[in-house]
């Protein structure tokens, strides 16, 4: 009896799936798929994001009949998995992330010991990090270079479908898939393998204007295709498949926006420290003030700036936030209230659905101006101006504060100098005039 098992986990789909189709050539007589509830991971993950992995979890058990759950320690429960099976090979995707990869070398060696190898095949990516380098073997700090690389190497097609597995459950315990629900007023989007791929199909008719509605968040009308990425209902690369033959400026930009998600993966796999610390490590000295009420505003959304508030408001309704308000909401935190981009990227991981570690703490750090590529300190959103600019007549605003939505068009961004006060919607903490100078004076501090 030739067995192997297939250790799922970012990758939560059988279609496009490298790994699943070595898995089932090394084991014709049974595959085990198994899924391992690791407790260092699961703690971490907050409210949300287990709500959406229980989610994904029931989902690929339905679609092949029962994963084999297990709860505990990888570098334990694989080899025991293994062992019960008989199995002669355990296949992954390769994990590039800073926990995942010492994970992975641990469980590498505890297998090592019963002489089955861990085979890793593909990623989340349509390059895997550390692959593109500079002709001198260094990473690259600058994201457009790196496109260009990215480009030019390519990727393979998606892998077809692997039809007819033959999966089997090994004997001994396992563990039911938790019951976990997002917190009270917080609603996911529909997830798993075959919502993704249909939501993909019909969004993408729409791509050849996604250039030019990407940044306008009261159109509604970027993919949300985020989430389904994160939990690997779907692969870049198939993605990338299907917007190859179009030719439109709106699917060049999509791909675009699918690089810098692969960009960020390879600066976090070279520089794993920048999971938690400065990329740009003089800003480490900035002055930065400790959270406070002005935090706190900022998290519920009263912060009186109606753009900063409604990008808040979203985040906690669909656990989701359109990436330009992201943008702004983070400048609004590090700028205008000097609070260290590390609580802000705490508060992101622990709401968005689409939570990914390499995205999200690079995407601070960009608009904090310490990141790769980053964007100069120097510019600070006007949470105003860019308001009227990308929500000019105030959609995306009124739909999460209803307490502006009888405010008239020309101060819905600026409600404070409207005739007659807004129900129940705070005046400004702060002027943002004042807080930009005070910004430009702390970064003249470390220059």
């Amino acid at each position: 009896m030739t067995r192997s098992v297939m250790w799922f986990r970012r990758d939560l789909r059988l279609h496009d799936h490298p790994a699943l189709r070595e898995a089932v050539t090394a084991g014709p007589d049974g595959v085990v798929p198994l899924f391992v509830l690791d407790d260092r991971l699961w703690e971490s993950a907050g409210p949300v994001r287990r709500a959406a992995l229980a989610t994904m979890l029931r989902d690929l058990s339905e679609r092949i009949d029962g994963l084999h759950v297990v709860h505990g320690d990888p570098t334990v429960e694989v080899p025991r998995v293994v062992r019960a099976a008989e199995a002669s090979s355990v296949h992954v995707s390769g994990d590039f992330g800073p926990y995942g990869s010492r994970r992975d070398d641990a469980v590498e060696s505890a297998l090592a010991e019963l002489e089955v190898p861990l085979q890793r095949t593909g990623s989340a990516y349509a390059i895997s990090p550390g692959r593109i380098t500079k002709g001198d073997g260094t990473p690259y700090r600058v994201f457009t270079p790196f496109f260009r690389a990215w480009q030019d190497l390519g990727w393979r097609e998606p892998a077809p479908l692997v039809r007819d597995v033959p999966w089997i459950r090994p004997e001994g315990r396992t563990h039911r898939i938790p019951d976990a629900t997002p917190p009270a007023g917080t609603t996911l989007p529909p997830l798993g393998e075959g919502t993704a791929r249909r939501h993909w199909r019909a969004w993408i008719d729409d791509v050849a204007s996604y250039d030019d509605i990407r940044d306008l968040p009261g159109r509604d009308e970027t993919s949300r295709m985020s989430p389904h990425l994160r939990w690997g209902a779907i692969h870049p690369r198939t993605m990338l498949a299907d917007l190859a033959p179009l030719r439109s400026k709106g699917a060049d930009a999509y791909v675009r926006e699918l690089a810098f998600r692969e960009f960020y993966a390879d600066v976090l796999h070279h520089r794993p420290d920048t999971a938690t610390g400065y990329y740009d490590r003089r800003f480490e000295s900035m002055r930065y003030d400790e959270p406070g009420d002005g935090f706190e505003a900022w998290q519920e959304g009263t912060t009186g700036f109606p753009i900063v508030d409604a990008g808040m408001r979203q985040l906690r309704a669909e656990a989701w936030m359109h990436n330009r308000v992201r943008m702004i909401v983070a400048s609004f935190l590090v700028k205008d209230l000097h609070v260290e981009w590390t609580h802000g990227a705490r508060h992101f991981l622990e709401w968005l659905v689409d939570g990914d570690l390499a995205s999200n703490q690079h995407g601070w750090q960009w608009t904090a101006g310490c990141g790769t590529d980053a964007s100069p300190f120097f510019r600070v959103f006007n949470p105003i101006t860019q308001g009227k600019k990308l929500d000019p007549d105030g959609t995306y605003v009124r739909r999460w504060v209803p307490e502006l939505r009888d405010v008239p068009d020309r101060y819905v961004h600026e409600p404070w100098t409207a005739p007659e006060p807004a129900p129940g919607y705070p005046a400004p903490i702060v002027d943002h005039a004042e807080e930009r100078r005070e910004a430009l004076a702390r970064y003249e501090e470390i220059r």
